[in-house]
């Protein structure tokens, strides 16, 4: 058959995928169980303990699995290291599934930490610096740190005393709920502080605010409710007038 030439959409036939170098040879890692189950087991004899916990010391590998038969349930390896290997008659199954259950929880309340940075400049007006100290402190009650950068442009590299002076009021305005990480520092025309969140200081910081919530909300309780306004009274109807 004559080998033909040019493009394999041209003569109708379909061009096969091609695979990159990354796909080809790079492929992700997927996870293995590295976990021995029943006839998996290859050592002589165990140290076993029954699906209630109760130890019922070294056993002969074959018995043992001939007791997770019995009970319908499967011989786990728990602990491979220990002298015998440690094994343990569970629904290997269920066990898997609240392991992976579990994971799953604790990855959901573990808290990542970000560096969130908010910019200044050497003369920020008094409302843009109370809104981005607001921001900071989001970020602080949220456990994340906070990177603050004070921007110099042209001249103003030379004064390098403005930006000194709004760092030294943010770190008086986050005093209560962070502590200085990184002081003053120079960054190439920049000048920054890192801030990071002090636990104890939010824990009062919170309890505070919830106090001052419920004091609030008895106060509203306790003041007397305006009465409405008195009702205008209604116009007398206009007299009729008689036909001439």
């Amino acid at each position: 058959m004559p080998r033909w030439s040019g493009s394999p959409a041209r003569y109708g036939a379909r061009p096969e995928p091609r695979r990159s170098l990354i796909n080809r040879f790079f492929r992700p890692r997927v996870e293995q169980d590295s976990t021995r189950i029943n006839y998996q087991i290859r050592v002589p004899q165990v140290r076993l303990v029954s699906a209630d916990s109760q130890a019922l010391g070294i056993r002969p590998t074959r018995e043992a699995l001939q007791m997770a038969e019995a009970a319908g349930l499967d011989l786990v390896e728990v602990a491979p290291n220990a002298d015998p290997p440690v094994c343990r008659i569970m629904d290997y199954g269920k066990f898997k599934y609240e392991k992976a259950k579990k994971t799953k929880e604790a990855r959901k309340k573990q808290h990542v930490v970000h560096l969130k940075e908010v910019k200044f400049r050497p003369k920020t007006a008094d409302h843009d610096y109370q809104y981005k100290v607001g921001h900071a402190r989001e970020f602080l009650l949220r456990n994340d740190r906070v990177k603050a950068t004070v921007v110099f442009k042209g001249r103003e590299v030379t004064h390098m005393e403005f930006g000194e002076k709004l760092l030294g009021r943010l770190a008086v305005d986050l005093a209560d709920i962070s502590q200085i990480e990184l002081g003053k520092r120079r960054e190439g025309r920049n000048l920054i502080s890192v801030f990071v969140p002090d636990r104890d200081r939010v824990r009062q910081y919170l309890r505070l605010q919830e106090q001052k919530k419920k004091e609030d909300a008895l106060t509203q309780q306790a003041q007397p409710a305006t009465p409405p306004p008195p009702t205008p009274p209604s116009a007398p109807a206009a007299p009729q007038r008689a036909d001439a």
